[in-house]
């Protein structure tokens, strides 16, 4: 298995060039549907699995959970700013430093497998009630330069915690967990 293969399980992201609502509708069934495979993918590990990581010099499992919560969080927040302003610039963050925050290290893994449940459900109510015009909204992100539309967050955060969970799924398989 090559490092790639380790660190993209289900590849990368593929930016699309525009959308289809149907594949919106999946999207958001994904974002629905990721606490539970959330739950299971951390079911019955020990505080030593989940101190485990992925890869060499890659995050532990507890830092992966906590970073989707860290991200998603930003995600929502981000579209709840384009969906209430026009075009807004969006704060980045840097995701790295993030996880190393004592609220990552020191709290258990649980607080935020908790808080991704009740934050994809407000999501998720959120985007399956938005028309066309409001899925085309933007943000301006300064790190990237781009505008970046609701729609292609969806496809984005879709990806983002598959991928993830597809990390924690490798490494669970490798070591027999």
């Amino acid at each position: 298995m090559t490092n790639e293969e380790i660190i993209y399980p289900i590849g990368r992201f593929q930016k699309p060039e525009k959308f289809s609502l149907n594949t919106i509708k999946d999207c958001i069934e994904e974002l629905a549907v990721l606490p539970r495979i959330l739950d299971h993918c951390i079911e019955n590990l020990d505080n030593v699995h989940l101190l485990s990581s992925y890869r060499e010099g890659g995050w532990n499992i507890n830092q992966i959970v906590h970073h989707i919560a860290d991200s998603h969080m930003n995600a929502f927040i981000r579209c709840k700013l384009a969906l209430t302003e026009e075009h807004p610039t969006i704060k980045p963050y840097n995701q790295d430093f993030w996880a190393t925050t004592a609220d990552v290290t020191d709290v258990p893994v649980n607080y935020s497998i908790t808080l991704v449940h009740a934050l994809h459900h407000r999501w998720v109510k959120l985007l399956s009630q938005l028309s066309l015009n409001d899925l085309e909204r933007t943000y301006y992100h300064p790190e990237y330069k781009s505008s970046v539309p609701i729609w292609e967050v969806i496809q984005l955060y879709a990806w983002h915690g598959q991928h993830h969970a597809a990390q924690i799924r490798a490494l669970r398989l490798r070591m027999g967990w």
